[in-house]
């Protein structure tokens, strides 16, 4: 059975949890999106279907009945989709909020609480580990060694990252504000994979997908609210700063409507062992 703080119980096809299962301690601003679940789940961008067949391809299995530990799950955006596709996907998530707010959403999704450096799972029992805008919580060589323990042989490890489309001018814009605003560089946009932040020891490809969306001018806001580093600033600064934004964006989108373009950053690696049969 799932540790005692998971919220549901484990499916029979699902990977089995290792014995130990207490949640290691996560970076405290990992854990601020706990104070903003809500918002997390009601403005954050998903993912395109093409995402998941370059999933499908680098993976060489399809997501249908693949074991699925979708690790930093967050408020389970990644995780549902996968589930859509098919997938006996479980989350893992370290944040109390964020797990909660996981289960509310999507009560039939079983979630454990735990995270990448210590999963709560037996070796060998999943076919794909997932990492949707998390990887970089992790401790690169305590997450590998997990990964490596927790997957079947031939399995795969999928990373990915919705990144901000900085070709496009007021996106480029927004983020020389943003990095101004913040100092040492930091963003609300994402940042594109760096090969030296990628697991070592593994042969990983890489794929870039494009994207865009549609939404009100409040949902834009409220998705650049709930970046980490807003959350852990205060909510003086957040709020004059997102006010100032709100003024620029509705004279430059005037029907309140706002085209978000992203570019998503997919790397996949197989682990050594026995190879899986292609994807048909």
């Amino acid at each position: 059975m799932v540790p005692a703080d998971s919220h549901l119980p484990r499916p029979a096809s699902s990977p089995a949890p290792a014995p130990t299962s207490s949640p290691a301690p996560a970076p405290p601003r990992a854990l601020s999106f706990d104070r903003a679940a809500a918002q997390y789940a009601a403005a954050r961008p998903g993912y395109p279907p093409a995402l998941f067949d370059a999933v499908e391809e680098l993976a060489h299995r399809p997501l249908r009945g693949a074991r699925t530990i979708d690790v930093g799950a967050g408020t389970g955006i990644s995780t549902r989709l996968l589930h859509e596709r098919g997938a006996l996907v479980t989350a893992v998530e370290p944040g109390a909020g964020m797990a909660e707010e996981l289960h509310r959403s999507h009560p039939a999704l079983p979630v454990v609480r735990g995270d990448g450096n210590r999963l709560p799972l037996a070796a060998s029992s999943a076919d794909l580990i997932t990492y949707a805008q998390s990887w970089h919580w992790t401790d690169r060589t305590l997450a590998t060694a997990e990964a490596l323990r927790v997957l079947c042989p031939g399995g795969a490890l999928a990373l990915w990252w919705n990144v901000s489309d900085h070709s496009v001018p007021w996106i480029d814009e927004q983020d020389a504000r943003l990095r101004r605003f913040f100092g040492a560089g930091d963003s609300a946009h994402g940042s594109p994979v760096r090969s030296r932040d990628l697991p070592s020891g593994l042969d990983f490809t890489h794929r870039r997908l494009p994207w865009t969306r549609r939404v009100p001018l409040d949902t834009h806001l409220a998705n650049l609210g709930s970046h980490s580093a807003f959350l852990v600033l205060g909510a003086e600064p957040t709020r004059r700063f997102l006010a100032e934004e709100r003024a620029r964006l509705a004279e430059l989108f005037p029907d309140g409507t706002v085209e978000e373009s992203y570019a998503v950053d997919l790397s996949v690696a197989v682990s050594p062992g026995a190879p899986l049969l292609p994807t048909p």
